[in-house]
């Protein structure tokens, strides 16, 4: 039987070693899973929900182990893995408040004898290929509404954040979903490549761009729904109005929180030339101030980078810049020793000519570049292949609405960064991705509306 290793990535000590699944167990699994969807589905709404409102009560119940499980696997300071978890139950509620709705059959014409209507029925079988980074979060907002709906999970979580995954199943089980219905596959890539096979009615992926490639093409001629929630190389502009020491640690805990390792982390800042010397000074002094070390702490806030070969990628980044001129403030080096650290990193006298400022960094580094006005702003801003977020910082709301409508991106922010609501969708432009989560939007996604034309005798 082949195994998963997990491996803690502040120390490089081995966790536990995981039974891990094979292309014969993914098939056997999502026949049976295939098999036990109707039934589900077939259980009125008021059942589906009270497994999840059990759930909810489970995730508050264990909340610190559960942290601690996520903190020993990812490397994300304790404190985060909290938050995360918090920030979890909100949108629990939102899912539960809103889900029946969502899905009320709708009746959009009665005239005449002829009344039409549109019902939402669940794909059926869905595929879930998860994310480590923010494994609660971005499993969930999967999870929850495709189960709601009256879907059963085949869920791959990352392979950095297996354990948590099966957290997830456990409690899920624990609170009355079916072990046929919510089904965690442990492994790696194979096991991900062993699940697209299966005959699967949604795929629904997060993770970086070259995987999603893989997957559209994998199952691009078998025409099922599939919804790829990729990177971004998120910019956020500060206009010469804003209050420049206000904005710099916004904006310093929007690039490094999480050590730098969201989807939605800012990436690269575009500063008015008439402030971009106080904004580097007040962004470096907020750099400074926060604390790299042992995940498990209660003051550390730069944590473990999750993934080894990410600090080659962080590295290359950074040798790059320097070499084409760019001036390193903070940081710039990994650590030598046990586990995955990257300082903290902060490089200005940047530009579009270097990989900082073209391609997703994912870890605590940040390009800060000097520009003249608005329009050179957008110019750089949309200079890029992805669109996930993009931000301004102005006191000008109608200013910051001006640029933003002409920036190619999924979610803006006037004054704020980093920031996801359930109540919005979750959507890219580009190379971020296509389809949604969250929003009413986000779980009407996990159905299949139908069309009824009904004429009275």
């Amino acid at each position: 039987m082949s195994t998963l290793n997990i491996h803690n990535p502040a120390t490089g000590e081995l966790v536990i070693a995981l039974p891990a699944d094979d292309a014969a167990a993914v098939a056997a699994k999502a026949k049976i899973a295939r098999a036990a969807q109707p039934a589900w589905a077939a259980r009125p709404f008021a059942e589906r929900k009270a497994c999840i409102e059990r759930f909810r009560a489970g995730v508050t119940r264990d909340l610190e182990p559960l942290a601690a499980t996520m903190t020993r696997e990812t490397g994300k300071p304790i404190k985060m893995s909290r938050n995360e978890l918090n920030g979890l139950l909100p949108r629990i509620d939102f899912f539960l408040a809103e889900a029946e709705a969502a899905i009320a059959a709708e009746t959009v014409f009665d005239e005449g004898g002829m009344r039409e209507q549109i019902q939402h029925e669940p794909l059926g079988l869905v595929a879930n290929i998860s994310a480590w980074n923010y494994p609660w979060f971005v499993g969930c907002n999967v999870i929850l509404p495709a189960l709601l709906t009256g879907n059963a999970v085949l869920y791959k979580p990352s392979e950095y954040a297996t354990l948590t995954g099966l957290e997830i199943a456990r409690l899920l089980h624990e609170a009355g979903v079916p072990r046929d219905v919510m089904v965690c596959l442990v492994g790696g890539g194979e096991v991900g490549a062993a699940l697209l096979e299966q005959k699967v009615d949604g795929v629904f992926f997060t993770g970086s761009h070259a995987t999603g490639q893989r997957i559209a093409q994998a199952v691009g001629q078998r025409f099922v729904k599939v919804q790829l929630e990729l990177g971004g190389k998120d910019p956020t502009y500060v206009a010469e109005d804003a209050d420049p020491k206000a904005a710099a640690e916004s904006l310093a805990d929007g690039a490094m929180y999480n050590t730098g390792q969201s989807c939605c982390s800012v990436e690269r800042i575009y500063v008015h030339e008439k402030i971009h010397d106080d904004f580097v000074d007040a962004f470096v002094d907020a750099v400074k101030g926060m604390r790299m070390g042992d995940p498990m702490r209660e003051d550390t806030y730069i944590g473990a980078i999750t993934r080894a070969p990410q600090l080659d990628v962080l590295e290359a980044q950074v040798d790059d810049a320097i070499a084409n001129g760019a001036a390193l403030l903070v940081g710039g080096e990994r650590r030598i020793g046990d586990g995955n650290w990257f300082d903290a990193t902060v490089l200005v006298n940047v530009n579009h000519d270097m990989e900082i400022m073209r391609e997703e960094s994912f870890g605590p580094v940040i390009g800060i570049q000097k520009v003249r006005d608005d329009e050179e702003a957008v110019h750089w801003m949309n200079d890029t292949r992805y669109g996930l977020t993009a931000g301004v910082y102005t006191k000008d709301e109608d200013r910051a609405r001006r640029i933003l409508s002409r920036v190619h991106a999924g979610s803006v922010y006037w004054n704020c960064c980093d920031r996801v609501s359930p109540r919005l969708p979750w959507s890219g432009v580009g190379d971020s991705g296509v389809g949604l989560t969250l929003s009413k939007y986000g779980i009407q996604a996990f159905t299949r509306p139908k069309a009824w034309h009904l004429r009275r005798p």
